[in-house]
């Protein structure tokens, strides 16, 4: 039986982790293809890039040749889809390449991934699935202080970036009712964790500690978030990619609803307790903190109702946000040198180590 697994997106903060769970905890060889953009980083999967079971392929998912390719070269038994465009900010600023990647991309990879998959033997037909790796921001905000998103909650996407991901999960289902692609899509709520890119707010928020510059926050930071630790989220792919019902979706939370000021507290107390050696100010950590003006569109609150894929698939997170956070900012102090590659720019260097 082929046992090969194709990630979109592997050298990204959740593909890598998916990458690195696959390869450390499962024996399926992993073909990691991504296209290298600004937050694909090769450093992330230095762990395990010179595992016998690892291929990388530099490969736009856009490009229907190239994809067809490494159908074609590696024969995978699962795919699992998570190259996308996902900062919300960005999509403010430039939507088309979130089009272009998001629902373009999709489109191509069903497509190719539809082409290899009707022309497999049956008992291979049968083995095959599509896994489609999604966002909680498809639905919109949630109003009611106990409403969950539900794998029923009707979409209502609010910036360019969710209606993006809104449009690939239709396609997905589409090409499912349609031609009959064995596809599975879940989900998820924020994630956090190792390898993040310094982008997002939470290691945003350590390394401008550290470095004793503004801590910014939108509005009044009352913005709500269910919070996941990415390798929680890693373990859930690899159960909804391989034991899901095809032709269901899956939501993926981590039952830890922290308002954005909230999470800069703790991370400015585990700083105080961690490095207090670090802060290159004499105040705490906390007096960096900065109200900025809202973004356009910005959703109050999301929150993700797990209760399916636990039942169905006896999936739960093992981390509480405390215990999660905690292995967070001690990561980011021991790993200088990877997020330090990616504010000098280095990382991006593609002739060098990390650039195949």
């Amino acid at each position: 039986m082929n046992s090969t697994i194709l990630v979109t997106g592997g050298a990204g903060f959740i593909g890598s982790a998916v990458v690195r769970h696959l390869i450390e905890h499962t024996t399926y060889t992993v073909i990691n293809i991504d296209k290298l953009t600004y937050a694909g980083n090769l450093e992330s999967l230095a762990k395990v890039s010179h595992n016998s079971r690892y291929h990388f392929e530099q490969v736009d998912i856009c490009d229907a040749v190239d994809v067809r390719r490494v159908f074609e070269t590696y024969k995978p038994q699962v795919v699992m889809h998570l190259a996308a465009e996902s900062h919300v900010d960005r999509s403010i600023d430039g939507p088309a390449a979130f089009i272009q990647t998001n629902i373009v991309g999709t489109f191509t990879l069903l497509e190719e991934a539809r082409k290899y998959w009707r022309v497999l033997e049956e008992k291979k037909q049968k083995l095959f699935r599509f896994h489609h790796i999604s966002t909680d921001e498809v639905y919109g905000d949630l109003h009611g202080a106990n409403d969950l998103f539900t794998e029923e909650t009707a979409y209502d996407p609010s910036s360019p970036y969710s209606a993006s991901k809104a449009g690939s999960d239709h396609l997905v289902r589409a090409w499912y009712r349609t031609y009959g692609l064995p596809v599975v899509i879940s989900n998820c709520s924020n994630n956090y964790g190792p390898y993040h890119f310094p982008e997002k707010l939470i290691p945003l928020m350590i390394l401008n500690a550290l470095g004793g510059k503004p801590l910014p926050l939108y509005g009044d930071g009352q913005q709500v978030r269910d919070w996941l630790y990415v390798e929680d989220h890693a373990r859930a792919l690899v159960h909804v990619a391989t034991q899901g019902v095809i032709g269901e979706s899956y939501n993926i939370g981590g039952h830890n609803e922290k308002t954005n000021l909230d999470v800069v507290h703790m991370i400015c107390s585990l700083l105080e307790e961690l490095a207090p050696e670090n802060k290159n100010h004499p105040s705490q950590y906390k007096d960096l903190i900065t109200f900025v003006e809202d973004r356009p569109g910005h959703d109050l609150r999301y929150a993700i109702d797990a209760s399916k894929i636990d039942t169905d698939l006896h999936w739960k997170p093992e981390e509480t946000f405390e215990s999660g956070m905690r292995k967070t900012v001690i990561w980011y102090l021991e790993h200088e040198s990877w997020w330090r590659h990616i504010q000098d720019g280095s990382y991006l260097n593609k002739g060098g180590e990390y650039r195949i």
